[in-house]
């Protein structure tokens, strides 16, 4: 097969990515504008995003796709040659010419019972984000900050990316009606501070705990590059991929900007700021985390960035604030930042008197910056 042919067909498919990606990829399942799955070979996790919409060609095409764990990136013929285990790409080619063959409706467009156009935005967009993160309410006072104190997360201040709703929309399946469950809301934003999307963690009605639903957390609008921002990063920032684990670090680094990018695969994706000089990695411990961070730092080093991974005791950083305390927490994040940013960061925050007389003597002849 000429090459031409090859990208024809591969653009084709990603015309119907989501549709592919349902028929060879069955073990994922939809976030936002990707499909996530734990590979190529249609194998469970959250590591490899297929992106579903985009140009036909080109940087973030419709159908190309990523695995963060591995560094491995392709198009949806790459994938049905895995998932089928197909050696000859002729084989391939016919697969794909079959599948193309098939009817796959597109989705029809959302009418009211007038039968006119509705005016509310598609559901999963950047625009049903905006909207949703602006119907939602600070969190303090409600079953949120209840959460979040029952993970040993108490230190609020600053966290206007996330909000509450008491009744927000849960659906287990297309095929499953609508249930209602109180969540927290965060603003994914760009660089700009621009919101392209939300991610929703639904919770218990007394906030002891997440929903006891199949997916009590779920991300929608464009996420690929951005992520849920607790500061502004200007020469530093440390980013991890969930909101809770990024939220336990800040606990003791209460002035550092920070990023929850909500994912491994989007954590090795997340943009940097022109300004960027250091890169903290808030890895957690498991294959999906160390591939993250291995490719992170990889794109971090190659713009000339320091890049410094800093990795929790236990599974991750929420698990090391919860079962071994602050303190611990503080002095093991001590030990892994660079001096400097001890300093800039650490400073005048709350703690024990002797914790931070400890932490000033250790880094009171420092320059507070690099």
């Amino acid at each position: 097969m000429h090459r031409h042919d090859a990208s024809e067909l591969a653009i084709r498919l990603g015309h119907h990515a989501e549709a592919v990606c349902r028929r060879y990829l069955s073990s994922g399942k939809r976030a936002g504008r990707y499909w996530l799955v734990g590979d190529a070979r249609n194998n469970p996790g959250r590591s490899m995003y297929v992106r579903l919409t985009g140009p036909k060609t080109g940087k973030g095409a419709a159908g190309k796709w990523t695995d963060a764990s591995t560094g491995e990136h392709g198009d949806l013929l790459d994938v049905i040659r895995e998932v089928l285990r197909l050696a000859d790409f002729e084989d391939v080619a016919d697969e794909a010419r079959h599948f193309l063959s098939l009817p796959h409706p597109e989705p029809e467009k959302m009418r009211t019972p007038t039968g006119r156009t509705s005016a509310r935005a598609p559901s999963g967009s950047p625009e049903a984000s905006r909207r949703l993160f602006a119907m939602s309410q600070p969190i303090g006072g409600t079953l949120a900050e209840i959460y979040l104190s029952g993970r040993a997360i108490t230190s609020l201040v600053g966290v206007t990316a996330l909000r509450y709703h008491p009744r927000c929309y849960y659906k287990p399946d297309e095929h499953s009606p609508t249930e209602i469950w109180p969540a927290i809301v965060a603003s994914v934003t760009d660089l700009d501070g621009r919101q392209t999307g939300a991610h929703r963690t639904w919770l218990n009605p007394d906030g002891s705990g997440k929903a006891l639903v199949e997916s009590p957390r779920r991300a929608m609008g464009d996420l690929l590059g951005h992520g849920v921002r607790f500061g502004v990063a200007g020469d530093v920032l440390a980013a991890g991929e969930g909101i809770e684990t990024v939220l336990s670090p800040r606990q003791v680094l209460p002035h550092m900007p920070m990023l929850a990018a909500l994912s491994a695969a989007h954590l090795a994706a997340i943009l940097f700021p022109p300004t960027l000089r250091r890169l903290y990695v808030l890895r957690d411990r498991d294959p999906a985390g160390d591939g993250a961070r291995d490719c992170l730092i990889a794109r971090a080093t190659s713009l000339g960035i320091e890049a410094i991974a800093v990795s929790p005791v236990l599974e991750d950083f929420n698990d090391d604030l919860r079962w071994r305390g602050v303190d611990a927490l503080r002095a093991a994040l001590m030990e892994q930042l660079h001096p400097n940013d001890v300093h800039r960061f650490m400073e005048g925050m709350s703690g024990s008197a002797g914790t931070r007389r400890g932490a000033g003597n250790s880094t009171s002849r420092l320059p507070s910056s690099s």
